[in-house]
């Protein structure tokens, strides 16, 4: 029997996303490699969107094919996260301007925080251009958006 791996929840606008800490993912002291920290936030991202219903291959199969690429990362590492860990890599879309999408990330062990993260993206065209998100995705992401008055 196959099945779907999880992809997460929507809490609110918000995204919840489980994450187990595997041997791989840390240093010879069973720490998670600082590095692994933007994996984690790059799945929370991936699997937002999938949550919402954007797939990253549809956005490439489409007539006008669009994708993202970040070009602002910036993580506070709080605490570390260790071996058999299990954390929840908290996502939330608050606001598109022209091409660039802003992202404001969390990764919790129960109720610790242990990084947080906000990230620019940017909306591209396959060759590399920036593109204003397809007016679709953006539909389906505006109720996840925070409300202005």
């Amino acid at each position: 029997m196959q099945t779907e791996p999880s992809a997460g929840w929507l809490d609110g606008r918000e995204h919840v996303l489980p994450i187990r800490v595997y041997y791989e993912d840390t240093d010879f002291t069973g720490v998670v490699y600082h590095g692994n920290y933007a994996r984690y936030f790059e799945r929370g991202r991936s699997d937002f969107l999938r949550v919402a219903g954007i797939s990253h291959a549809l956005l490439l199969d489409r007539p006008d094919p669009a994708a993202f690429t970040v070009v602002n990362l910036s993580i506070a590492y709080k605490r570390a996260a260790r071996i058999d860990d299990a954390l929840a890599v908290r996502t939330v879309y608050e606001q598109v301007k022209g091409p660039r999408l802003y992202i404001r990330q969390r990764l919790f062990r129960g109720e610790e925080l242990l990084a947080e993260a906000q990230i620019e993206a940017a909306c591209i065209d396959l060759k590399g251009r920036p593109r204003k998100p397809p007016a679709d995705l953006i539909a389906a992401l505006r109720p996840l958006f925070p409300q202005t008055p």
